[in-house]
């Protein structure tokens, strides 16, 4: 998969740790998803699955966001999710607290499913 120069920039803006923390998010997307399309979506890194939005991710003053929080995933993974801020379709996490990669991974597969059974959100 080609990275997308607008993503590069972005990350390369960001302080150390945060760009960090979200190469490493970048690249486990790119693993679970080898086909996946990187894009800028609203300002912010994302990817396409089959021209379709999938996820995406920021980095912000004081933590990073990692986009769409479903309230079903939320609700079947609340112990590893319990002491992660959030907005109703975000998880919060800072490089000093990065979610677990088994978290993120999971996130990203059931993404997809969501995809395959016709719920883009």
């Amino acid at each position: 998969m080609a990275t997308d120069p607008r993503v590069d920039a972005y990350l390369d803006a960001l302080p150390q740790g945060q760009r960090e923390l979200l190469q490493h998010l970048r690249e486990q997307i790119r693993r679970v998803v080898p086909e996946g399309e990187e894009t800028i979506s609203y300002g912010m890194p994302a990817f396409r699955h089959r021209g379709t939005f999938f996820v995406s991710y920021a980095g912000w003053k004081r933590h990073c966001s990692l986009y769409p929080m479903t309230d079903s995933f939320r609700a079947g993974h609340a112990a590893e999710l319990e002491g992660f801020g959030g907005t109703k379709g975000s998880v919060h996490f800072t490089p000093e607290r990065p979610l677990p990669d088994e978290v993120i991974d999971e996130l990203i597969r059931a993404r997809l499913a969501d995809l395959e059974r016709g719920r883009s959100y």
